[in-house]
């Protein structure tokens, strides 16, 4: 699955030369870059949806949304995070509604 492969790159740049390799640039330069990054791809993501919703066309959202996810899961490799993690999170949802679960966060 790319995710796994994804995962298992993001783990091996941990140790690279941030001259050397983007994502070990982003290590190196700390989570509050990381989180910038995640910020303006969810940006850029949110442009790309409305534009998709006037033109009909989504290839600017999937490339906005593939960046996106890439670097999500660069903040999740730098805090320790496996995304298998949250894909088992989202396979717990399985059978909640959203208005349940949002209630089941709000309870605790």
């Amino acid at each position: 699955m790319v995710i796994e492969q994804l995962a298992g790159i993001l783990e091996e740049r941990k140790g690279a030369d941030a001259d050397s390799s983007y994502v070990a640039s982003l290590y190196a330069k700390g989570l509050n870059k990381i989180l910038e990054k995640v910020g303006e791809e969810s940006t850029e993501m949110i442009i790309a949806a409305k534009d998709a919703e006037n033109s009909g066309e989504t290839a600017d959202l999937v490339y906005e949304t593939a960046d996106l996810w890439f670097h999500s899961m660069v903040a999740l490799a730098h805090l320790g995070v496996s995304p298998n993690e949250v894909v088992e999170e989202l396979g717990r949802r399985f059978g909640l509604s959203g208005l349940e679960e949002k209630a089941n966060r709000l309870n605790k």
